[in-house]
């Protein structure tokens, strides 16, 4: 993410999303009511009467502003759209105070313009314009025949395969075993060098598999291998992801650690709330009782929460009164977990009763 232009009089930012944790960023800042501006391309049908049938209109380029009515980020298809009533185009191509729907994309600026930029506003896109200067992480885990892929993002995990090996068992009379391993490897490199940008790698898994693996790309791949490291699970598949989140592992790496850190926080809460803690609470009275009463040591809350203005204000309360505030991504489980809470939860510095 980049910022283009800022004009604080108008509340006006201009920003160019360069990836699709760019987009899902922005599908956070950008809210109801927000005059949103972008290049949009449409097709101009011909009106003086003599357009033939399988005329289809010329495409046109320009920029047009809406005011939004509502924003939907598909993480899947990478697609960000706002929908809204037209303020702003050129009138001899759009009629103004009609509805459609912006396609915003990547490399492409898009302008926002708010009656006021919160400070949370501010830092969501200074988390993102660093979190671009930020290599990616990738987690391989391999258990027998199997290997399944997890590309960290700033807003969940992407999974891919299983990859499946079709290696019998030890004990089992295999023509070309070790030729069958191979491939199986082979195949998982292959997918490897798909994703660009990979700078730190976890290859994982509760047997040895891992371990046959790293020493293969020892060997042939020497550059994967550099960026790598071993670590023990105790399942394979999306559970060996998740445990490799948990530990911390990524950070240590310094990768995009922000998911692993809200997982991690997640299952702290999560474990105060199985001891039947005094020292945890969840829920927007009772997280704003706390606040209130300066008690809040790490204040949670889940990113679709944000546009309520009573969750800005106890997330400023919490602030100023020391305690810290981190934002979760209800795209992954620790943010669906916190969702099913409530969607705010806090750990305390002291018990409230």
């Amino acid at each position: 993410m980049r910022i283009i232009h800022q004009d604080a009089k108008r509340g006006l930012i201009e920003l160019f999303p360069e990836t699709l944790d760019d987009l899902w960023h922005l599908s956070h800042l950008i809210e109801p009511g927000d005059l949103v501006s972008s290049r949009t391309t449409r097709r101009i049908q011909d009106t003086t009467g003599e357009r033939l049938r399988s005329d289809r209109g010329i495409k046109k380029t320009f920029f047009m502003g809406i005011r939004v009515e509502s924003i939907n980020f598909h993480k899947y298809t990478g697609k960000l759209r706002a929908k809204g009533v037209i303020e702003k185009g050129p009138e001899d191509l759009v009629s103004l105070g009609s509805h459609h729907t912006l396609d915003l994309k990547l490399n492409n600026s898009v302008k926002i313009q708010k009656e006021r930029w919160s400070r949370w506003h501010r830092k969501r896109i200074k988390e993102a314009i660093d979190a671009s200067k930020i290599p990616k992480a990738l987690v391989v885990v391999i258990e027998d025949d199997n290997a399944d892929m997890g590309i960290l993002r700033q807003y969940g995990v992407e999974y891919y395969g299983p990859i499946i090996g079709g290696i019998s068992g030890k004990r089992m009379v295999q023509k070309n075993r070790q030729q069958i391993i191979n491939n199986f490897y082979e195949e998982i490199v292959n997918t490897i060098n798909k994703f660009e940008g990979i700078e730190g790698m976890v290859i994982a898994g509760p047997g040895f598999g891992k371990n046959d693996f790293y020493q293969f790309i020892s060997q042939r791949y020497p550059d994967i291998a550099r960026i790598s490291r071993l670590e023990s699970t105790g399942a394979g598949g999306r559970s060996g992801i998740h445990e490799v989140l948990q530990k911390g592992i990524l950070e240590e790496m310094a990768t995009e650690g922000r998911i692993a850190e809200e997982m991690r926080m997640m299952a702290r809460v999560l474990e105060e709330i199985g001891k039947t803690s005094n020292m945890v609470t969840y829920g927007k009275k009772e997280v704003k009782t706390a606040a209130e009463a300066g008690a809040v040591e790490e204040l949670l809350v889940i990113d679709e929460m944000l546009r309520e203005e009573d969750v800005e204000k106890i997330m400023d309360l919490t602030e100023n009164l020391g305690g810290k505030v981190m934002v979760l991504s209800s795209e992954h489980d620790g943010g669906k977990q916190l969702g099913a809470l409530g969607g705010l939860a806090a750990l305390l510095r002291y018990a409230l009763n």
